[in-house]
């Protein structure tokens, strides 16, 4: 047995792949990594304090997008920033458990955002199709539920994928991408047979897909079916405008999730590409959800805007 992989069980300290990035542009690319976090960041702290603090955003459906930039926040923190930090010190290793932590989050963060999207289609389903009875239905109590089933559910299958982990023995230690991931953990073992683990993962991959995709298609005919037959043109207006911001953010995640999926079923494609393509997994979406929903759902620009003039006023 080679003495280095066998000593490599016993480490901590895994060594993690890295950019071919030039000297000379190492700090221009930490510099735009590290405005492009601190924007998401604002943006979404700033949806959050929103909803928090505005009476007019209390309502079902602002309950369960709260969850959103939640999770966006999650998505981009576990990720962005350590890789940044490995660009500029060139250090390129990772604590284990660290590791391990990383890869939890970062899979119940596209977990998250599919059963997020899922929830927030139903509330908008039963906005639109059935309004006279939408709030008698969305009470309190199933508001909390529809939250906590998304994030449950999210939590339970990432949770059963990490505790398979376990039975798998660990015996290198280089991480082949710029973050940790299942597939990456997995990477590790001493050649092992991990068939269970592989076949688990597919699973979880098509069930949250199909159940979250089946979900949104379900609402979104129905409510394409409304403002069909819905005279009213300013209903059909408003319909469509709360609806669009939601298509187009499940549009852009799941274009990047299976663009990047792709990439890593051709050997050809160059690691330091594939990596760069992993990572906007985690930046895109984060960066762009609060410019859509700024844009595109009214009632979150008029409060920003309604708390820009008080302070205006006040100074």
């Amino acid at each position: 047995m080679d003495t280095n992989i066998f000593n490599d069980s016993f480490s901590f300290n895994l060594k993690i792949a890295s950019y071919d990035i030039p000297p000379s542009a190492v700090y221009p690319i930490f510099i735009i990594g590290m405005l492009a976090y601190l924007f998401s960041v604002v943006c979404n702290l700033t949806i959050l304090l929103l909803i928090i603090s505005q009476k007019s955003l209390h309502k079902p459906m602002f309950y369960i997008f709260f969850s959103l930039p939640l999770n966006d926040l999650i998505g981009i923190t576990v990720v962005l920033p350590r890789v940044l930090i490995d660009i500029v010190t060139q250090e390129h290793t990772v604590y284990y458990p660290t590791c391990v932590i990383q890869a939890f989050l970062i899979h119940m963060f596209g977990g998250g955002t599919l059963f997020v999207l899922a929830a927030m289609s139903f509330d908008r389903y039963l906005a639109i199709c059935k309004p006279l009875r939408y709030h008698a239905i969305m009470t309190p109590l199933t508001v909390a539920g529809v939250i906590l089933l998304a994030w449950g559910m999210d939590f339970i299958l990432i949770l059963v994928l990490f505790l398979l982990q376990l039975r798998v023995r660990r015996c290198r230690s280089f991480i082949r991408n710029m973050y940790c991931s299942n597939f990456s953990l997995l990477g590790l073992s001493c050649g092992e047979d991990t068939t269970v683990n592989n076949i688990y993962g597919l699973f979880i991959t098509a069930y949250m897909h199909l159940v979250t995709l089946g979900i949104q298609l379900f609402s979104y005919i129905q409510i394409l079916l409304a403002c069909v037959f819905n005279k009213q043109s300013d209903a059909k207006s408003k319909a469509l405008n709360t609806c669009l911001a939601q298509l187009i953010v499940f549009v852009i995640f799941e274009f990047i999730t299976v663009f990047t999926i792709t990439t890593y079923r051709f050997p050809s494609v160059p690691s330091t590409a594939r990596m760069t393509i992993g990572m906007m997994t985690f930046v895109i979406s984060p960066f762009l959800n609060p410019i859509i929903y700024g844009l595109k759902t009214k009632e979150i620009r008029i409060s920003f805007l309604q708390i820009v003039r008080k302070r205006k006023i006040s100074i």
